[in-house]
């Protein structure tokens, strides 16, 4: 994953608008746990394209 990293300073959960740690390919929520994919280096930080944790 290559965010660049002053967009990656700016980036929060929009559900609960928490921290984000990056996962392998996916940034993971550290306030409610959603896991958000990134595309082609490119955060999708849409609710309804994130999954729940196991």
């Amino acid at each position: 994953m290559n965010i660049d990293p002053a967009l990656r300073e700016l980036i929060v959960c929009p559900a609960c608008h928490a921290q984000l740690e990056d996962g392998t390919e996916e940034l993971v929520c550290t306030g409610c746990g959603l896991i958000y994919p990134v595309r082609d280096d490119i955060p999708v930080l849409l609710v309804d394209e994130a999954r729940k944790p196991a």
